[in-house]
């Protein structure tokens, strides 16, 4: 049965015998003349061949039959028009299929081809058949593609060829041929159906709607050609391509039904890259696409994707976001240089993240390192005011106050956020940046919440893992990482790579892996939390020096360091990024516990130390520091002593410690493990008055005795008549040099053994 019967339309044009008056002798519109009562035309009932049927005279160059009724173009349709004609005296003419296309508003439709193949009549009598297919779109067999644009056509034939023809037309067909091209059972529909051209310059965005709202739940084919769409384009089926696309670089396009990574490659003609930034767009710009699956391809890079500048129409983003599946492979290049300005600029403490009257400031960007007498580590202009002449910097300076010149430097980042304003909730999972020693990983936006990295690999970066330029790492999640530096045959203290920097709070660091970069962190902010993580630094060296392996730069982190192995590094407490280093009624030293942690070190000086703290002003003291249950280990020789007080700066006021914890700790080849409180045993082998009693330098951090908590005797206390004494002795604190001693005085002369257990702070 004909399609168009089946859904209400009726295509066949009525026959002759039913009357001349909706023939058109011109393009068959509405007004024009007709062959009802002409003197050329008549209708002929009983042709020994066709029965009823048209004579017709051929009076003009090109004498037109047109069917006035609007045969309707459906997208997606074709139509074939058949007519079979003899000549039956005069000259023989030629005859062709034709139409008129009529879009809205009964306009001509232009630019369409509304003639089909021309056959010639060569005798008398003998009948020729004579056919063209019409529809949407340009397929092989279609004499007349016409697109989208008409809506319905008036269609019959044309007589070319000398005049004074007669020649007799038997009654003209139009059939759906549909099926021809493509089955209605089929479970695609094709673009080129619905009118797409496919040659790169044609607007084809009509079209590419047309076939979507068509399918219905079956797929979309872009078959062969290259498509134009100048404009954003949505599917909502399924699409498979084996054609390609071309598009403007804010156009966007959103496979709703198939949205990953491969299918926007093969949209795109294997440009990977291209593909990446038009998967991107449609991340951000639709709620149908919460995850980007790279489907684990590996996307070669000769330069670093901006994310914001892909995206240019969001300034911030708010919503989830996930990118997962795949690799990202660092070609070298230009294009990865690191750009590097210098520039004399002001620092004045009463607007502590800012540098003025900024020379040079147009060609600073925001991401870059900002490097200077009195500046702290990993601080990074978070904005730029060229107007004002102002950078805005994401940490203090700490003795920087003046005019002075500062190096910015600007790393290149595989994947750069920086653009945006903000940025939250957005997670990069599965993911392998094969960063080549030619770019860093991840460069986050200045502002923003929750940023996550997980089960993702970070293989040799050139300068960074991951930089947040501001507190665009605020709630950061890093979980089950890989870091792998590229400095892997460089001495330890001549590493400079850094893998993740921090200047906001309440990230969380749980079961990652770092391995010999310079320095495995540098963290501001408070409430982080580092659980289940492995960073190694070590090197070959015999007597080797180390770098800090986790660096906090504000003195009172409020942060827990819980069951990490700190191989070959040791852990730094700061107050570098404070722009007033001096003790000033804040919070002190402490503020972290470091519990059940493996510290191990092998091949280095004696002199090395696996937690250190570092003033950078005068004042300060040790208040609320926890380290307890970690087992301590050297290898291949002996360390002095655990902890150390960096006074490079300033010391500590070890008289006013409080709350500092450190017991049930492990020290396997450390000369002078360390306890607080501490517990020791003394001998007084003579008598005397006043036994000085030594801590021999295990109090932590060159701590003082302050307070004592306990004192017993350990058997009888004799006098010289060997008589037992049994008073209290008197205790005087803080005593020696170091003030780390005790004198335990008795009102006379005697000797003994005792047990002390003494503070080197005030327990509360």
């Amino acid at each position: 049965m004909n399609k168009a019967i089946t859904e209400g339309l009726v295509f066949m044009p009525p026959t002759f015998a039913n009357g001349l008056d909706v023939w058109s002798s011109q393009n068959g519109t509405a007004g024009s003349d007709t062959y009802a009562g002409s003197g050329n035309a008549a209708y002929v009932p009983a042709d020994q061949d066709f029965g009823g049927c048209l004579e017709l005279l051929k009076t003009q160059t090109t004498q037109q039959l047109r069917w006035m009724g609007e045969t309707p173009m459906l997208p997606g349709c074709y139509l074939r028009v058949t007519a079979r004609v003899k000549a039956i005296s005069g000259n023989l003419p030629s005859v062709q299929i034709a139409g008129w296309a009529g879009g809205a508003g009964d306009a001509h439709v232009g630019g369409v081809v509304e003639v089909g193949p021309t056959k010639a009549l060569t005798s008398y009598g003998g009948i020729v058949e004579v056919s063209a297919i019409v529809g949407t779109g340009a397929r092989s067999g279609v004499d007349m593609a016409w697109g989208m644009a008409p809506l319905y056509g008036h269609f019959g034939l044309n007589l070319t060829g000398a005049n004074g023809a007669v020649v007799r037309i038997d009654d003209i067909k139009i059939e759906d041929v549909t099926s021809v091209f493509h089955r209605t059972m089929m479970d695609w529909v094709d673009v080129k159906d619905y009118g797409a051209i496919g040659d790169g310059v044609t607007n084809d965005v009509a079209a590419f709607e047309a076939a979507d709202a068509a399918a219905n739940g079956r797929e979309v084919l872009i078959s062969d050609g290259v498509y134009s769409l100048p404009s954003n384009v949505t599917f909502q089926n399924r699409v498979r391509f084996q054609g390609s696309l071309t598009m403007p670089v804010e156009a966007r396009l959103s496979l709703t039904k198939n949205y990953n990574l491969g299918a926007y490659i093969a949209a795109f003609g294997g440009d990977e890259v291209l593909a990446f930034k038009k998967a991107l767009q449609a991340l951000f710009n639709y709620t149908d696409h919460e995850s980007l699956d790279m489907q684990g391809r590996r996307i070669e890079l000769t330069e670093p994707i901006d994310v914001q500048a892909v995206v240019s129409n969001i300034s911030s983003f708010a919503v989830r976001r996930v990118i997962r599946n795949g690799q990202f492979n660092v070609v070298s290049g230009p294009n990865w240089n690191d750009v590097v300005v210098t520039s004399i600029a002001s620092y004045s403490t009463g607007n502590s993240n800012e540098l003025t009257s900024v020379a040079n400031i147009a060609n600073i960007q925001v991401g870059s390192l900002v490097k200077g007498a009195g500046v702290g580590r990993e601080i990074y202009v978070k904005a730029v005011n060229v107007g004002a002449q102002k950078l805005t910097l994401s940490q203090p300076l700490f003795a920087a106050a003046g005019t002075q010149n500062y190096t910015f430097r600007r790393f290149k980042y595989v994947l750069d956020f920086s653009g945006f304003s903000g940025l939250d909730k957005f997670v990069l999972s599965d993911i392998e940046f094969q960063c080549t020693g030619t770019a860093s990983a991840i460069l986050l936006a200045p502002d923003g919440l929750t940023f996550q990295v997980r089960d993702c690999f970070i293989t040799k970066p050139k300068n960074r893992g991951i930089t947040s330029p501001g507190t665009g790492c605020q709630g950061m999640l890093i979980d089950r990482c890989q870091f792998l530096s590229n400095e892997q045959s460089t001495r330890s203290q001549d590493r400079s790579s850094v893998a993740i920097n921090v200047n906001s709070n309440d990230s969380k660091i749980r079961d990652n892996r770092a391995v010999k970069f310079g320095t495995f962190g540098v963290w501001n902010g408070t409430g982080h939390l580092f659980s289940g993580n492995h960073w190694f630094q070590g090197d070959g060296e015999t007597d080797g020096i180390r770098k800090a392996g986790l660096v906090f730069t504000t003195a009172n982190p409020k942060a827990t360091v819980v069951g990490n192995y700190v191989d070959n590094n040791f852990i730094e407490i700061t107050n570098e990024h404070d722009s007033s280093p001096d003790f000033n009624n804040e919070f002190a030293f402490g503020g972290l516990t470091i519990t059940g942690n493996i510290f191990t070190v092998n091949d280095v000086a004696p002199w090395f130390h696996w937690i250190v703290i570092k003033p950078y002003g005068a004042g300060h003291y040790l208040s609320g520091l926890n380290i307890s249950g970690n087992v301590f280990r050297s290898l291949n020789g002996n360390i002095d002593r655990v902890d150390h007080v960096d006074e490079t700066y300033a010391g500590l006021d070890m008289n006013s410690a409080r709350n500092v914890v450190v017991q049930g700790n492990t020290f396997n080849l450390v000369n002078q493990p360390i306890y607080n409180p501490l517990t020791f045993k003394h001998v007084e082998n003579s008598d005397s008055a006043s036994w000085v009693v030594s801590t021999e330098s295990h109090l932590p951090f060159g701590g003082m005795t302050k307070s004592m908590v306990g004192l017993v005797p350990d058997g009888k206390i004799l006098r010289a008549s060997n008589t037992h004494v049994t008073e209290f002795p008197f205790c005087a604190l803080k005593q020696g040099a170091d003030q780390d001693e005790v004198r335990v005085k008795w009102s006379q002369a005697c000797r003994g053994t005792v047990h002390l257990t003494v503070r080197m702070d005030n327990p509360v």
